[in-house]
C-alpha cells in the first residue's frame, strides 16, 4: 500500500488552473468573421471598424459575390486577410483540378465559379477547362495574393486565426490546424495565457470558450457578418449595419 500511495503521489497531475487575464491586444484590433462572398455586408462593416482589421479567411465560395468581396479586400491593403480553408480549396483546385475539383465544388467552389461568370460541364474531365477558365477570369494579382495570405495574427496576448489552434503547442510552431481547426480547441485551456480569435466553426451569435472568441455567424447562411473589437475598453461584438 505505501509503495502505492508513493507511486500515485510521484505522478504529474492536471495543470493549475490558468488566471483569468483579459485579452490584452498592441492596440486596438478588429476581427471579421467568415465572408464567404457576402460583399455587401462586407463593405457596410468595414466602414465602422477601428483599428488594425483583420478578416480571418474564407472571404471566398458559398455566398453569391465572392469577386466583390475580393476586390474589396484588395482595394483594403491595410486591412489584414488571414488564409482559411476555403482560399486554400480554391488554391488546390488552380494546382489540381483533377484531383482536388471535385471536394471544393461540393463545397462551396460553385458559387465562385458563378461570381466570376464561368460556365461549363462539371464532369470530371472537364475540371481543367473550369480552372484554366477561372484562372483567367481572377486574374494572376488576384490568385497571387491569395497564395501570399498569412495563417496566423498576433497583436499582444491576442493570436487570430482562421480556425481553432491547439492549444497544447505555441502559435509560431502551428500550421494546419490554423487552417482546419483542432479537436482540443476551446475544450482544453491553453497555458501560454494566450486569447485566440477564429472563425471556421458557425455559430448562431458571437461566443466565447476557454479563452477563444468565435466570430463567424454564417453570413451566407442567412446571418448576420459579425467582428469583435478589443482593446479600446471592454471586449465588444459588432455587426454589419
Amino acid at each position: 500500500m505505501k509503495s502505492l500511495v508513493r507511486r500515485l503521489l510521484g505522478r504529474p497531475g492536471p495543470p493549475p488552473p490558468v488566471p483569468y487575464v483579459p485579452p490584452a491586444p498592441d492596440g486596438i484590433l478588429s476581427v471579421v468573421g467568415d465572408v464567404h462572398g457576402c460583399a455587401a455586408q462586407m463593405h457596410r462593416l468595414l466602414a465602422h471598424l477601428p483599428g488594425q482589421i483583420v478578416l480571418v479567411g474564407d472571404i471566398v465560395d458559398r455566398g453569391e459575390n465572392v469577386r466583390r468581396a475580393l476586390e474589396l479586400a484588395l482595394d483594403r491593403p491595410e486591412v489584414i486577410c488571414l488564409r482559411g480553408n476555403h482560399e486554400e480549396m480554391l488554391l488546390n483546385f488552380l494546382d489540381d483540378p483533377l484531383e482536388k475539383g471535385p471536394a471544393w465544388l461540393r463545397h462551396g467552389g460553385l458559387q465562385t465559379l458563378a461570381s466570376y461568370g464561368v460556365k461549363g460541364d462539371l464532369v470530371r474531365e472537364a475540371l481543367p477547362h473550369l480552372r484554366d477558365a477561372l484562372m483567367t477570369a481572377m486574374g494572376d494579382a488576384t490568385i497571387a495574393w491569395l497564395r501570399n495570405r498569412p495563417l496566423l495574427h498576433v497583436s499582444g496576448t491576442v493570436g487570430v486565426t482562421h480556425a481553432g489552434a491547439d492549444p497544447a503547442r505555441p502559435l509560431a510552431v502551428q500550421d494546419r490546424a490554423l487552417v482546419w481547426g483542432h479537436p482540443d480547441c476551446a475544450r482544453v485551456p491553453r497555458q501560454d495565457g494566450m486569447w485566440i480569435v477564429q472563425g471556421h466553426v458557425i455559430v448562431p451569435v458571437p461566443d466565447i470558450r476557454q479563452s477563444v472568441i468565435f466570430v463567424d455567424t454564417g453570413a451566407y447562411a442567412g446571418g448576420r457578418l459579425s467582428a469583435v473589437i478589443l482593446g479600446d475598453g471592454d471586449l465588444r461584438f459588432v455587426y454589419a449595419p
